[in-house]
């Protein structure tokens, strides 16, 4: 077998994989479109999304359905990025930013924010989440320290960050009287909420951490490779370690600022992504972007369904996806050892 044969024969099952994944996001576009608390007609949903047509029908797709399609797809894609880029930086498999006190920081500052300034609106939300998300993270790294235990560290800091932040959202919750279920349905995860105005104000952020997360693929190379080689071969580590904890803030950050920490989709994405294609994260990072999508899409499409006719949190159904993933992670990883 020639060059371009071994080629080819690694490139189609590639092509397999990415066209498959885009296929799953349109049909799963496409579901959200078409069901829900009310039905509408092959023809209705072709209409309003030709924007044929301006009757009631018409304008819930347009108003509703479609912009948290859009929007499940655009925070699936950042979560999960965030979660590949922390396990890259913590050179830890079961890493992700829920479980490292970023999603609970970011939280934790959004209640407060809504709590202290209730009318203060969504930007300046996704502003309180980057604050959070970053003292959430400056945290669990001044507590893990350096030092060769420095990985460890971080998954004890993290965990305790996690639940004391956790811990704090709920008091302010409890204690203040203008808590209201809405802000109780947040904290699980949900994007029923999600219109045209949160698309617009999650894109800026979304298209900048991708761009970024593009350009440094090829320094986040280095951190696959220990820090002492790293540093051996001229690469700055440290430097290229903080801005991609600065992207996790980012990613993480403003999709919990609009619609709430949901978790384990940065956990487990990027692993089915890494046992589909490897560690090149030429192909890794794309595909663990696309899988990421594809994933809230369809949770939440399920969620629709789990106390119809009422709406369910979307991370209800990814908490009963993940939690038996992360069990088995945890445990494959304490076998391996």
């Amino acid at each position: 077998m020639g060059y371009s044969d071994k080629k080819q024969s690694r490139t189609r099952p590639l092509l397999f994989l990415f066209s498959a994944s885009i296929l799953l996001m349109l049909i799963g576009i496409l579901c959200s479109l078409k069901w829900g608390q009310s039905q509408v007609s092959w023809r209705t949903l072709f209409e309003a999304i030709t924007y044929q047509g301006n009757d009631k029908a018409h304008l819930y797709i347009q108003t509703l359905r479609l912009p948290r399609a859009i929007m499940a797809c655009l925070v699936g894609i950042q979560l999960a990025l965030a979660g590949l880029l922390t396990q890259l930086t913590t050179k830890n498999p079961l890493a992700s930013p829920h479980i490292f006190g970023i999603n609970a920081g970011a939280a934790l500052a959004v209640v407060v924010g809504l709590v202290a300034v209730p009318h203060f609106g969504n930007f300046g939300l996704i502003g309180f989440a980057f604050v959070g998300a970053a003292l959430g993270a400056l945290l669990v790294w001044s507590l893990a320290g350096t030092g060769n235990k420095q990985y460890v560290r971080l998954a004890l800091a993290g965990i305790t960050i996690h639940f004391l932040m956790s811990s704090l959202t709920e008091g302010f919750i409890i204690m203040n009287q203008q808590a209201t279920d809405s802000m109780i349905f947040w904290l699980v995860g949900s994007l029923n909420q999600s219109a045209w105005t949160e698309v617009r104000l999650i894109l800026p952020f979304f298209v900048g951490g991708v761009l970024l997360f593009s350009l440094m693929l090829p320094s986040l190379r280095m951190l696959l490779l220990d820090d002492e080689i790293a540093t051996g071969i001229g690469g700055r580590i440290h430097f290229v370690r903080g801005i991609s904890i600065l992207l996790v803030i980012v990613l993480a950050g403003s999709a919990v600022a609009l619609c709430g920490p949901i978790g384990f989709v940065c956990l487990i994405v990027p692993h089915i992504a890494r046992a589909l294609v490897g560690t090149n994260l030429a192909v890794l990072g794309p595909l663990t972007a696309l899988l990421g999508g594809v994933l809230l899409l369809y949770a939440d499409f399920l969620s629709r369904f789990i106390a119809f006719p009422f709406e369910s949190p979307v991370g209800i159904v990814t908490a009963a996806i993940g939690a038996p993933y992360f069990i088995y992670l945890a445990r494959k990883q304490g076998g391996a050892r």
